[in-house]
């Protein structure tokens, strides 16, 4: 299966975010899963089954409990087949920073013009 495809059910997406904080047990990815999407525990099982087998996510046994985590590699491959295409929203990411640090010190310059009023008035 093509990474496109693990990566293009919203579930498997929304495991991945799960995992993205850390390693978690499949009945606690279940619970979550089941609750936001409404599927049965065997439908969560066959997603992270398809997230293991093409290499998205490692299982680790500790006791009775089966736990999940991250394979980075494969996401590193995405990410180095979406890099001739970052220059479509690079730059646009890169204007936003501008203006969002404009605005701030925009703030920070009329904070400071208010607290010289205010002191002016004081004095």
């Amino acid at each position: 299966m093509h990474a496109f495809d693990v990566l293009g059910d919203p579930v498997r997406r929304r495991i991945l975010e799960l995992l993205a904080d850390g390693e978690l047990a499949a009945g606690e990815i279940s619970t979550i899963v089941q609750r936001e999407f409404g599927i049965s525990q065997p439908g969560v099982s066959q997603h992270l089954r398809v997230l293991r087998d093409n290499g998205f996510a490692t299982v680790r046994a500790e006791g009775t409990r089966r736990l999940y985590a991250v394979d980075p590699t494969p996401l590193q491959e995405v990410d180095m087949w979406l890099e001739p295409y970052r220059r479509f929203w690079t730059p646009h990411l890169d204007a936003l920073a501008t203006e969002l640090a404009r605005g701030r010190r925009e703030r920070r310059t009329a904070a400071a013009d208010q607290e010289d009023q205010a002191d002016a008035a004081d004095g």
